[in-house]
């Protein structure tokens, strides 16, 4: 019984239970363990939380990773890896398990040169359910919907002057967001989410399209390729007129980087300033005529660049702010 300390059994004692149970001592292992609930053993479910868990997660714990539990008190729980997320799922089972502090397994038995007759044990404590983990989709729709309720209007904005604006750190992003830190680091990158003064913002889309704009238009004033546009010209020549890492934010987002005899060049996307070129042509338009929309479509975006309404079909960029729209003929 919990909190007495049972009499320990003798070898008789232990051969005597196997008749009566018609065991075959001799198809069992010599070594027999007697277990008793000692006086310190604890009570059973909330005490103790049993987690099983996959190879490739006990490897990571083992390695010295850690797993993080995030949710708020109105969402389901989720276990997270550094690149995965789990469900928290509560398993039942008809055995009741039992925690055995030091036990040893049949496999460590055999490999005992002189195993021990009678093993007493004191069970420290016991359960009759388990959590399992199951893979799923990282619950990211919160991300955007906490970086849009205040957006980056430019470093001129009054808002950036209201310290009531919810902004979020790296750490806080990591507290609010059911998803592993490579999913979330993956989702601000789709997003096109920069750090500024310590925060992760999204640009307002008319103050990105103003970035946009000045990049292309001085491209067309040097006469530049678009697949070769250096970065230290570029901050050099408009960093008077935005800060400088807005500008190289910008030609992330629209650009590939690289490096060339040294120097950082830009290749921007034509697809990517077609497609965000469409939706500051849309985003204020209540209809259009295909025709015409394609015919200003095309206009408005640099020479060189041919606009196709399969760029449309893309994964599009941040919704811009105000009502979706839709091109009719």
């Amino acid at each position: 019984m919990p909190g007495t300390r049972a009499a320990r059994r003798t070898r008789e004692e232990v051969d005597a239970t196997l008749q009566v149970a018609k065991l075959d001592a001799a198809e069992l292992l010599p070594t027999a363990h007697c277990l008793a609930f000692g006086l310190g053993a604890h009570g059973g479910a909330g005490d103790v939380c049993l987690l099983e868990l996959e190879p490739a997660l006990c490897q990571q714990l083992e390695a010295g990773r850690s797993l993080v539990i995030r949710g708020d008190k109105e969402e389901q729980a989720v276990l997270c890896s550094k690149d995965k997320t789990y469900d928290l799922k509560v398993a039942d089972t008809s055995n009741m398990l039992l925690f055995i502090p030091g036990c040893k397994t049949p496999d460590q038995l055999k490999m005992e040169e002189s195993p021990c007759n009678i093993v007493h044990t004191e069970i420290f404590g016991f359960s009759n359910n388990y959590w399992e983990l199951r893979r799923c989709r990282p619950r990211l729709k919160k991300l955007k919907k906490l970086l849009m309720g205040n957006t980056y209007e430019g470093p001129d904005s009054p808002k950036e002057k209201d310290s009531k604006c919810s902004k979020y750190t790296t750490e806080d992003l990591l507290d609010q967001i059911q998803a592993s830190e490579e999913e979330i680091m993956t989702q601000l990158e789709v997003l096109k989410a920069c750090v500024i003064g310590g925060y992760w913002r999204i640009l307002e889309f008319d103050y990105e399209m103003k970035l946009l704009n000045h990049i292309t238009q001085l491209v067309d004033s040097e006469s530049w390729s678009f697949s070769k546009v250096p970065l230290n010209i570029c901050l050099q020549e408009l960093g008077p007129l935005e800060p400088e890492e807005m500008i190289e934010h910008c030609l992330k987002c629209y650009g590939k980087k690289y490096v060339d005899e040294g120097e950082v060049y830009f290749e921007l996307s034509a697809d990517k300033i077609c497609r965000a070129t469409a939706q500051l042509l849309l985003q204020n338009a209540v209809k259009f005529n295909l025709a015409e929309f394609q015919e200003v479509w095309q206009q408005s975006v640099p020479e060189g660049m041919t606009t196709s309404l399969e760029q449309l079909k893309v994964r599009p960029a941040p919704a811009a702010t105000g009502t979706q729209q839709a091109v009719t003929d």
